[in-house]
This record gives structure tokens, C-alpha cells and sequence, in this order.
């Protein structure tokens, strides 16, 4: 079930968006597709929660594609489902960027799902969270100002 908000711009426009998806679903699939994130896919398609989970095996080096940014745009609320090696993901931490970009921009909202993780790790980026930025700012593949996007969004 889609949800419609309409905005009003004065009397004499309006503009009228109606979501996509009700929730987007933002998760290291190596850790958790085919357990947790699968569980709560299907309980909320079960209550009729119009929910975007992407089932493609992504290979290493390959990027988000448009489609999926859209469906992230399209999405009224995130839940981000951070485990052990979320941070590992560069895919990951697009999507997660991209979704705090649309919390503050859009008004979307996201709801934190830490999976066996201690959320502290993910704020203040520790352990395996600080191994996979330090591993990033090695890389002279990437951008020093990618990861710093992606520091912000997991603060």
C-alpha cells in the first residue's frame, strides 16, 4: 500500500508525491539477507508494508546503480540494518549516504537497526566500522572526500 502526501504551495498550486515504497531496506547481504533481513522483509510485506529489498548478489568493484538511488529516493523510511561488516560494503555506504541525504533534503526518515552490533562502533567508527574507513583512506582509488560522507553518515 502506497502512502500519498499532497503539499500545498499557497492557493493557487499544489504538488502532489506519492511514495514508491513504504520502507527501503539498507543491509550488508553477506551478513544478514538470508536470516534477519529476510525475516523482517517478509513480516513487513505480511502487513502489507510496501517494502524495497535489493535481492541482486553485488560483485566486488561494482557500483549502485540508478535504479537503486531511485528506489531510495522513492522511499518514504530507511531502515538501515548496520552489522560487523556493513562498513566493509562501499555500496553500503553510498546507500547510506544517499539516504541521509534524503532525511535532510526530502523529510524521509530512517530507523537504525544495529545487528549484533554495538552502536557506538557505527558512531564513533570502531573496530571493524574504523578498519574498513582505514582501509578506504589507503586506497588511492578513493576519493578522500568520499570518505569523509561516509564518516558523516554513519555519525
Amino acid at each position: 500500500m502506497s502512502m500519498m502526501k499532497e503539499l500545498n504551495f499557497g492557493a493557487s498550486s499544489s504538488f502532489t508525491y506519492e511514495w514508491v515504497y513504504d520502507v527501503f531496506l539498507s543491509f550488508r547481504g553477506e551478513d544478514t539477507r538470508n536470516g534477519f533481513t529476510r525475516n523482517l522483509y517478509n513480516a513487513l510485506c505480511g502487513k502489507g508494508i510496501n517494502t524495497f529489498i535489493d535481492d541482486q548478489e553485488l560483485r566486488k568493484g561494482e557500483e549502485i546503480t540508478p535504479a537503486l538511488m531511485m528506489a531510495i529516493q522513492q522511499s518514504r523510511i530507511a531502515i538501515v540494518i548496520f552489522s560487523e561488516n556493513y562498513a566493509s560494503s562501499t555500496f553500503c555506504l553510498e546507500e547510506l549516504t544517499k539516504i541521509m541525504e534524503c532525511i535532510k533534503h526530502k523529510g524521509r526518515m530512517v530507523w537504525p537497526d544495529f545487528y549484533q552490533v554495538d552502536p557506538s562502533n557505527v558512531r564513533h567508527q570502531k573496530s571493524s566500522y574504523a578498519k574498513a574507513l582505514a582501509n578506504y583512506e589507503r586506497k588511492k582509488t578513493i576519493d578522500k572526500e568520499k570518505v569523509k560522507q561516509w564518516r558523516l553518515a554513519l555519525q
